[in-house]
């Protein structure tokens, strides 16, 4: 938990350092009250933020101790076993991503997450707590399904909320174009968050951008310039109905 922690809290001030200094666009909405909302967010699920570590390792060393999950059925070595691990658990997050777009249920929650009319490095942590339930007991039947290496699932939740936070950050990076061959950059994960269906129904990739390609929802570019492009949902545009009560009651409310 502790290092979890640590991994974000220091993603957040070097990502959030990064983008004061080197700006991709310019801010449209008031960023005091957007940090307080999303960090608020974050607070609400608190729990749920504490119990993950605990609860997906718990369940690896369970599933290890019993012989359960795919990985335990091979004689394959561990460090392969490990990147298996990795790469498997970046999958099923991709997956979960597509899942809360096509499920009107689920979009309900993961709406919370785009109606930021900005991007920056709190953005990555923006999520309403019923989607981290959620995905926390998704997350739990993935690792068991697989037989994910305790170490490889801590490695992974580090790694995914650290993604999360550089690629929701608005810094402009050099060498984009060949970046995104790597890992998914800000530039891409951008399109995203764009209020047309057509964009926001592409680059599910959290961390490997691998995915989006070999299911063919890739996007390279938005229709509109980076710099200019609208981002958040049609019809959520009101600042004052962003705060962070209000986004707490959305997905409740009868138009979410």
């Amino acid at each position: 938990m502790s290092l979890r922690f640590a991994a974000f809290a220091l993603s957040l001030l070097v990502w959030g350092l990064a983008e004061r200094a080197l700006p991709r666009r310019a801010r449209v909405d008031d960023p005091a009250r957007r940090w307080k909302a999303n960090l608020g967010l974050v607070a609400a699920g608190w729990a749920v933020h504490l119990l993950i570590p605990f609860a997906l390792v718990g369940a690896a060393s369970r599933a290890e101790a019993a012989g359960v999950g795919l990985l335990h059925q091979t004689m394959l070595p561990y460090p392969l076993k490990f990147v298996l691990a990795l790469v498997a658990l970046d999958l099923a997050i991709y997956l979960q991503h597509r899942a809360f777009h096509w499920s009107p249920a689920l979009w309900r929650l993961h709406a919370v997450h785009h109606s930021d009319l900005d991007l920056d490095a709190s953005s990555g942590v923006r999520f309403h707590p019923g989607e981290l339930v959620l995905s926390t007991l998704y997350k739990l039947a993935v690792v068991v399904l697989l037989g994910a290496h305790f170490a490889a699932v801590a490695v992974f939740e580090l790694i995914l909320v650290s993604a999360s936070i550089f690629n929701h950050s608005n810094t402009a990076l050099p060498g984009d174009r060949f970046l995104r061959l790597l890992v998914v950059t800000p530039d891409m994960h951008r399109v995203h968050h764009s209020p047309s269906r057509e964009e926001t129904d592409s680059n599910f990739g959290f961390f490997l951008p691998w995915w989006d390609r070999l299911f063919r929802s890739y996007r390279a570019q938005p229709a509109e310039p980076h710099e200019s492009m609208t981002l958040g949902l049609a019809g959520a545009r009101d600042g004052n109905a962003l705060g962070f009560w209000r986004l707490l009651a959305r997905p409740f409310r009868s138009a979410a």
